[in-house]
């Protein structure tokens, strides 16, 4: 008879979530990221623009959707992937947005004021939960990933290299869309502190 290591069956089952099939997608996402990060940084000359950037992104945007969908067919909608998810999702905007940035294709403040949004609402997000808090993600947010991911790919777009105008537009909607998502985050987080007593 095989006796079973207690020890290695509780390790296992702690890492089971890593087996979602939805979570494999959007850990892969992360794992490609850098190649997408290589892509705009190679395309310098052109200020991050490159069919591989643009195509390699679109991708990388469809396995968002992906791992959605098959949480969602799967009625496997788990916790690690609430988490797993909106993380990609920074990971990759952000830092695409930083490569662009690093080859002169973004300014640096609408990036910025980006970044400062997405730590800052990560920092709340970690916080409410030490409360007990849940404070679901509304569907703006994922309005506001899909035009952050649009602003990219304007970007990115050879044909596009040189409207400086239509790139910076595009990322300045962006940047709206994501202090808009904030500020609502925040006021669902008092909402929610407020009648929990807290």
């Amino acid at each position: 008879m095989t006796s079973v290591n207690p020890a290695s069956e509780s390790v296992s089952s702690s890492y089971a979530w890593l087996l979602r099939p939805a979570n494999v997608v959007t850990l892969s996402r992360i794992a490609a990221s850098p190649l997408l990060f290589w892509f705009i940084i190679d395309a310098e000359p052109d200020r991050g623009a490159s069919w591989g950037a643009f195509i390699f992104g679109w991708i990388l945007g469809a396995s968002d959707v992906y791992d959605g969908r098959l949480a969602r067919r799967a009625d496997d909608v788990s916790r690690s992937g609430a988490f797993l998810d909106p993380l990609a999702d920074k990971i990759v905007v952000i830092g695409a947005m930083v490569c662009l940035v690093a080859v002169d294709g973004y300014w640096w403040l609408p990036v910025a004021i980006i970044a400062a949004r997405e730590l800052w609402i990560s920092v709340q997000r970690v916080r409410f939960a030490r409360e007990g808090l849940a404070v679901p993600a509304r569907r703006s947010a994922k309005y506001k990933t899909f035009v952050q991911g649009l602003a990219l790919a304007i970007a990115v777009f050879p044909p596009l290299s040189d409207e400086r105008t239509v790139v910076a537009a595009a990322l300045w909607v962006a940047v709206a869309f994501t202090v808009a998502t904030g500020l609502q985050y925040l006021v669902d987080g008092r909402t929610a502190t407020s009648h929990t007593g807290g």
